[in-house]
């Protein structure tokens, strides 16, 4: 199965998030983080301290006014439904396409699964190390909305004095 969203970003992105591949839910939405459980939008809103946005149109905004660059580390590869530890036969993407692009400061991953591909197979190409930020899927329940909140707020903190104004 070939990834059927393309990323989003633009020159002014400067924090990059990667997930793995996209889920059921978010093929058949055709963007990024469409389960209605996945709490993706609830904290990335929270942390950058902004509107969660709802639509496809609001939640690319959101990225693009918040210098956020977002794809996932898989291009293509066999899966059986959403399932991350059903992933076989793996192929990147080509990250060159935004870091060709934007002056990315940070890459940060969602999910151990994310940082398994990135470190096997983008890391040796790229040479920038990311950071692991739990999973914001719903079959990680062990994390509750204010944990993930918490702990995804590295990026606010790292950045806040970072962060271009345009």
């Amino acid at each position: 199965m070939n990834h059927p969203i393309p990323p989003v970003f633009d020159s002014n992105s400067e924090i990059l998030i990667l997930g793995s591949f996209p889920s059921v839910k978010s093929r058949e939405t055709a963007f990024f983080y469409g389960h209605p459980q996945n709490r993706f939008w609830k904290v990335i809103s929270s942390v950058m301290e902004d509107d969660e946005p709802q639509t496809v149109e609001e939640k690319k905004a959101f990225l693009i006014r918040n210098h956020i660059a977002l794809w996932d580390v898989i291009g293509s590869c066999d899966i059986e439904g959403s399932s991350d530890s059903s992933i076989k036969n793996v192929t990147v993407n080509d990250l060159d396409i935004i870091l060709g692009t934007a002056d990315i400061k940070a890459v940060y991953v969602n999910g151990k699964t994310a940082l398994k591909y990135y470190r096997r197979y983008t890391l040796p190409l790229t040479g920038r190390t990311a950071v692991c930020l739990p999973s914001t899927s719903p079959a990680n329940a062990a994390w509750s909305t204010a944990r993930l909140i918490e702990a995804w707020g590295i990026i606010r903190r790292d950045f806040s004095d970072k962060i271009t104004d345009y």
